[in-house]
């Protein structure tokens, strides 16, 4: 007895650069020319100083400055392992369990981002708030701190952490994707990063921003210009940036601010050179090089922060996204946008075509996508594994972790367009649309076994 093949596994969730976009030959020369110069590679291969690796705070001052129009400040920048080392930096230098009363998480959320969360004792108090058309629903937000604040009453003066001279614990921690979201795609409008920092002062809280999309973004349907020649709307000021204009708060006597961007080249050259940055205020800046594991160990990747010190002050990373990630994402997205315009929207599916209202911007490497009423997301990841081998990622996936019930999204699916061939992206898209229409067709015929499992054996892709 013969057994048909299974068709091939596509995963739709996985959100990592294609192989393609990985910058091998590049890294591979800036490599060389780090590693046949002592006077380079000498500093490159020791402990780290604690702010990083002195070059690469300067080249990417010069870089952001540029990018944002702000004046260029080495001082503002600490180098870091990467976004996801540095959020737990940051927990661990500027929060304390007993003080710090609540993770406020943007929901749809990133979903990873809630252990690290958690592994800083704040388990139990991660607060979900809404987006809205705009990136952020301030007033919602605004309302459950104040009830928060209101039912637990004056702050604890006892901590568990000492934070020294040089840092601070702040009452509340919101974390945010301001630009291009994971999962959203939205935008974050420019009064709402303005109206989220006035709030964030209001309420001693720090805004942690990763901004690791914002060099990823393009015009819908139009040319791709190098970011010198981008419209002010997809160069919108970072919240730190924002923060630092405002006259310094009479709360603030020594200046940590309280918006800092949490920077990363994980999706510009390769997630695996694990390098990255903050940048806040000065003070706050060094505040988070003091950390522990830091001062032990000095600046973490600092091989990997010489070489792409490289190819910042070369000029060499700008050229590379000019000239091949930016158009391969732009590609990609428009082979997914049509794939969902053609297989999954007659199926009175949703989908938003920009980032940012009121442009025609979009980014980064995700599509949100709204199913109609009577189809459950849950059913149409179960079903596209099961039936089609094909991974899609459930909203239920991108609920705030402990606050599930407060936002659900058991009608969203978030599908990936970074990281498969183009041909198996379009063959996925029209199997999730078979899928979604055969649920819609029996709706009595769904998926009723195992799919919390299902949802726990996916929870580790991006």
């Amino acid at each position: 007895m013969s057994s048909r093949a299974s068709p091939k596994l596509i995963n739709l969730v996985r959100g990592w650069p294609a192989p393609s976009l990985l910058a091998s030959d590049l890294l591979s020369s800036a490599a060389q020319r780090v590693l046949k110069d002592p006077a380079v590679f000498v500093p490159a291969l020791q402990y780290g100083p604690d702010p990083g690796y002195q070059p690469l705070r300067e080249s990417l001052a010069g870089l952001l400055g540029r990018h944002y129009g702000v004046k260029p400040d080495p001082d503002r920048i600490c180098i870091s392992g990467g976004a996801s080392q540095n959020l737990a930096c940051i927990l661990q230098s500027f929060t304390d369990p007993s003080y710090t009363r609540a993770i406020w998480m943007i929901a749809p959320c990133y979903h990873l981002a809630c252990d690290i969360f958690k592994d800083s004792g704040f388990a139990g108090r991660l607060r979900a708030f809404p987006e809205d058309e705009e990136g952020v629903d301030l007033e919602a937000l605004e309302e459950s701190i104040r009830t928060l604040e209101e039912e637990q009453g004056e702050a604890q003066d006892t901590a568990y952490k000492d934070p020294g001279k040089h840092r601070k614990h702040y009452r509340h921690i919101i974390y945010v994707v301001p630009t291009c979201a994971n999962p959203s795609g939205k935008i974050m409008s420019l009064r709402r990063r303005t109206g989220l920092v006035k709030l964030a002062r209001k309420y001693d809280a720090l805004v942690v921003c990763d901004d690791v999309y914002d060099f990823l973004q393009w015009p819908v349907g139009g040319d791709l210009k190098p970011p010198a020649e981008w419209p002010p709307e997809m160069k919108l000021p970072r919240l730190c940036d924002i923060d630092l204009a405002m006259e310094q708060a009479e709360d603030d006597p020594r200046g940590f601010g309280y918006a800092v961007s949490n920077g990363s080249f994980s999706k510009m050259v390769g997630p695996g050179i694990r390098t990255g940055w903050v940048e806040g205020s000065p003070v706050f800046a060094f505040g988070l090089a003091q950390t522990g594991s830091t001062k032990s160990g000095g600046s973490p990747s600092q091989l990997c922060a010489a070489m792409m010190a490289q190819l910042v002050s070369s000029g060499d990373l700008e050229t590379y996204l000019d000239d091949i990630v930016r158009p391969a994402l732009q590609k990609r997205h428009v082979v997914m946008m049509d794939a969902v315009n053609k297989y999954i929207l007659p199926h009175d599916v949703e989908v938003r075509g920009s980032g940012l209202l009121g442009a025609e911007i979009y980014g980064g490497y995700f599509v949100w996508l709204t199913l109609p009423g009577g189809v459950l997301a849950k059913d149409v990841a179960d079903r596209a594994m099961k039936e089609e081998n094909v991974i899609v990622g459930s909203g239920n996936m991108f609920q705030v972790h402990g606050d599930e019930e407060r936002i659900r999204f058991d009608n969203a699916i978030r599908l990936t367009y970074s990281w498969l061939l183009e041909e198996d992206m379009v063959e996925g898209v029209r199997k999730v649309g078979d899928v979604i229409r055969k649920i819609k067709e029996n709706p009595a015929d769904r998926t009723q076994g195992a799919r919390d499992e299902w949802d726990e054996s996916i929870s580790s892709f991006k």
